[in-house]
């Protein structure tokens, strides 16, 4: 049976790792053509210097069922977004989903350091790859998705508007950068509607990216090794899972209900449904607001 995507058209802006791969993965099960950018290819690597490759999501597009297209672009390069946005209109004469995954600021921030004492070139550096890319991007991507009605917008970032609202998050580039793509979402929103397309932000659960997992010193296949030195981390979830929330919202006829919401993974599993690959949902913003920032221990009966 056809994917509920077939014939759509995504592009995945930072698909190389983590989330950005995941969605684009979950994109293809579901049937749609996926143009994945990024830095890091076979024969060139970002500053991050890891293995992973568009090249390589591409493949995984493709290995599950969808079409998937890798496009090497740097995202604070205007003329090579315009050149990605270009090529899909000459290809398919439509954009159905953008979704904004742009990041890279991993090695950038100084956990809990004031703004006077944080280094201001590499808090600088991380604004410019966490919001400005996502306005680059858009200015040029939307006025073709807006060519067909439906067309729809994900904003990705890290935490919900109602948990950064109330919580410090990290320090002030991050938060400030965190809360900038909510907002963006917002905004997105007032301007799309009217025209036919539909803007949210969404955040992944604490997330079992590659670069997380080897942190923690596991693999994916033996994460909970790690749970004996970092308990909460039980409430962990795979890319796979907030791809899978792209992908449901992506088929949704009626996700124009979202628009300008900030939304998560945990929830949008109960909304449509879907789970995790190991068959849970996990509830990470509930979790941590009523069982880590609370101070209990580690439970996550009722939460996943």
């Amino acid at each position: 049976m056809p994917g509920p995507l077939k014939g759509r058209v995504a592009l995945v802006a930072g698909a190389t790792r983590g989330a950005g791969r995941g969605i684009a993965v979950e994109l293809g099960a579901a049937g749609a053509t996926v143009y994945v950018t990024g830095r890091s290819t076979r024969e060139r690597r970002s500053e991050y210097d890891r293995p992973e490759t568009i090249e390589d999501t591409a493949d995984l597009v493709t290995e599950a069922g969808g079409h998937g297209i890798a496009v090497p672009t740097d995202h604070l390069d205007p003329a090579q977004v315009r050149a990605v946005v270009d090529r899909i209109a000459d290809e398919h004469g439509r954009l159905d989903v953008l979704v904004n995954d742009i990041w890279g600021g991993e090695k950038l921030f100084a956990w809990d350091s004031p703004v006077w004492e944080h280094d201001l070139d590499n808090g600088l550096r991380l604004l410019r790859l966490a919001v400005e890319t996502h306005a680059i991007t858009s200015h040029h991507a939307l006025p073709l998705l807006l060519r067909h009605p439906g067309g729809l917008v994900v904003e990705m970032t890290d935490g919900t508007q109602e948990y950064n609202r109330e919580n410090y998050r990290n320090s002030f580039f991050y938060d400030l950068a965190k809360w900038s793509v909510l907002r963006m979402a917002f905004s997105l929103g007032h301007e799309l509607a009217p025209r036919g397309a539909t803007a949210v932000a969404l955040t992944p659960g604490w997330l079992r990216s590659e670069m997380m997992l080897e942190i923690f010193g596991v693999r994916e296949e033996n994460w909970r090794d790690a749970l004996d030195r970092v308990p909460h981390f039980a409430i962990s979830e795979t890319p796979r899972y907030v791809g899978r929330a792209v992908a449901a919202l992506a088929a949704d006829p009626d996700v124009a209900r979202f628009n300008g919401r900030s939304l998560s993974s945990g929830d949008l599993a109960q909304e449509y449904g879907f789970t995790d690959l190991d068959g849970s949902r996990p509830d990470a913003w509930r979790y941590l607001v009523e069982v880590q920032d609370a101070g209990r221990p580690a439970d996550t009966t009722g939460y996943r």
